[in-house]
Order: structure tokens, then C-alpha cells, then sequence
């Protein structure tokens, strides 16, 4: 029997910073937009321009990398798969949509000299995209100090330049 398949592979621009927020299990989720360009000439030899945006989001680990290493502006690279969602809008009771790529896999594109450093040196060392981080412990610390566990606290353990906010329910969610 033949499998289906739902995947996406785009690259492009973060438009602003990532937001992270907590489900109420605890688990972090963080959504952002990323901006993804082509370019194209007509018959006629006039140069055409055009930007789609799609809407991302990373759950547990990799939510915790995306929020505290990705800025307005990084180029990224995200695999992922297609989901489309619906809920009620509180105002107008109206069915409301919204399709997004829920991210499995994440590459920073931009180069490391480019980036501006949102953590201390020594303080997150990321082992490989997707994977969960790897705390190491700063110049004097001893090992013991550092917790590798999963943060579920309702606050990230990762240290992070966005305040994540508690979710408490699906309507509360950015996207």
C-alpha cells in the first residue's frame, strides 16, 4: 500500500521575532513568520517579484532553540508539514482557518559573524538541528550545576530574550 506524503522544505527570512508561549502541559511552542522570495521574468522581459509568508511552528526542543537563537532578519531553513486548523472567533462566532508548516527540522542560513549572540558563551551548546540542547556548564562550574532535563515549569529552562507567556487554551495561541 502507498504511503502519503506532506512535507515542506522552504528557506527565507524570519519577519520578526520568534514568540514562545507554554501549553498548559507545559510544553513550549513557538511560532514565527518567514518571508520566502522568487523572482521571475515574463514574456515580455519585465523582472516579477513575489514574497509568501508562511506561519511556523515548533513544539518542545526545537521551539526552545528557535525562540532563543532566531532574530528578525535570520535566514532559516524549515522542513516541516502542512497543517490547517479551525476555530471559533470569539467575536463574530465566524469558522476561522489558518494553514501553517509545523516544523520538524530547522537550519540557521545566516552566517555566525552576521548573527547578533542572544546567549552567554558556554552557557548552550546545540549539538545538531532538531535535537534537544546540550547544557554545558560555564568556566567553574561544576557539572552537577547543570540540569540537561526538560523544562516544564511553565518556564523555559533555555534562557530566552522573548518572556514567554502561559497558554490556556487553543484560542490563545498566536497563529
Amino acid at each position: 500500500m502507498a504511503r502519503d506524503l506532506n512535507k515542506v522544505m522552504l528557506t527565507g527570512h524570519l519577519g520578526a521575532d520568534p514568540e514562545m508561549r507554554f501549553t498548559p502541559q507545559g510544553s513550549p511552542v513557538t511560532t514565527f513568520r518567514v518571508a520566502s522570495n522568487r523572482s521571475w521574468k515574463s514574456g515580455d522581459g519585465v523582472q516579477h517579484d513575489d514574497t509568501e509568508w508562511f506561519r511556523i511552528v515548533a513544539w518542545d526542543k526545537l521551539a526552545e532553540i528557535c525562540n532563543e537563537y532566531l532574530k528578525k532578519g535570520t535566514r532559516v531553513y524549515i522542513e516541516g508539514r502542512l497543517q490547517t486548523r479551525s476555530w471559533d472567533d470569539r467575536n463574530t462566532g465566524e469558522k476561522r482557518y489558518t494553514t501553517e508548516v509545523v516544523a520538524q527540522d530547522m537550519i540557521i542560513l545566516t552566517p555566525k559573524g552576521d548573527r547578533v549572540p542572544s546567549v552567554e558563551a558556554g552557557d548552550l551548546d546545540v549539538q545538531a538541528v532538531g535535537s534537544a540542547p546540550r547544557r554545558t556548564p560555564a568556566p567553574g562550574m561544576p557539572a552537577e550545576a547543570v540540569s540537561n532535563g526538560p523544562a516544564r515549569t511553565g518556564a523555559s529552562r533555555v534562557p530566552s530574550r522573548n518572556m514567554p507567556q502561559p497558554v490556556e487554551s487553543e484560542d490563545d495561541l498566536p497563529f
